[in-house]
């Protein structure tokens, strides 16, 4: 049952950056090419991530694969700064300059494009969220746009059908996307404070947080697992299989 299509792909190619919007790449048997495949470690914790929740300006750095997807090894990966400067994303002057602000030590840590484990990609696979969610959430929370940044979703779907949370009911099925993919629905996304921070400016606004508390039980987005992997592109169809 045809049920929406894929509105847009979002990669984080290092995590808690802001992401790059992609037309087309690869499902992998741990999730998109390359999400989340960059970290920064906080030295001063032990060696964890750094994503901001300790760090809120990390939204303002953008990341992005530059050059072509391979299996053996990453494009370039890049970063420009909030001031529009560009860096390789391990160049020790922009380090430099996320210690200073920062406040904190920290390293580096890369996976390989054949891998990369749960924990840098939190909890599961590949993050969904639907455009009539994100619509009747604006909604709910009566202030500003939802920018769908602040949830980090690998796949915005277009619903055909505009039902909002439908999504939600998807749990334990199987949806597939263009011609080869098929993921199922695992789980809701519970939500952290970093859905407070604006993509934009890195300010924080609790209410909106409060909102997801109160009115959808802390829940935005689902989780889901690849079971058949391959390329997807913006426009693919999704079904909803039986």
């Amino acid at each position: 049952m045809l049920v929406g299509h894929i509105k847009e792909i979002i990669r984080h190619p290092i995590k808690s950056f802001r992401g790059e919007s992609i037309q087309q790449s690869k499902i992998m048997n741990y999730g998109l090419y390359g999400d989340r495949s960059h970290a920064y470690l906080d030295e001063t914790k032990n060696g964890d991530f750094l994503t901001i929740t300790q760090f809120n300006d990390m939204v303002k750095y953008k990341a992005r694969f530059v050059g072509k997807e391979s299996m053996e090894e990453y494009p370039k990966v890049e970063v420009v700064t909030p001031e529009g400067k560009v860096f390789d994303w391990d160049h020790q002057e922009l380090m430099n300059e996320m210690e200073t602000k920062s406040k904190r030590k920290i390293s580096t840590r890369k996976y390989t494009p054949s891998h990369v484990p749960i924990g840098p990609i939190a909890v599961e696979h590949i993050l969904l969220a639907t455009d009539s969610s994100l619509h009747k959430l604006q909604e709910l929370w009566g202030k500003d746009e939802v920018d769908s940044r602040r949830f980090r979703p690998n796949l915005l779907l277009s619903l055909k059908d505009k039902v909002p949370f439908i999504e939600e009911e998807w749990l334990g099925k199987r949806i597939k996307i263009g011609n080869e993919v098929e993921i199922e629905f695992v789980g809701h996304c519970k939500r952290c404070m970093i859905i407070t921070v604006d993509p934009e400016n890195a300010e924080r606004d609790p209410s909106l947080h409060k909102t997801v508390i109160k009115e959808r039980n802390n829940h935005f987005g689902v989780y889901a697992s690849v079971i058949k992997t391959g390329d997807i592109y913006v426009g693919d169809e999704v079904q909803l299989l039986d």
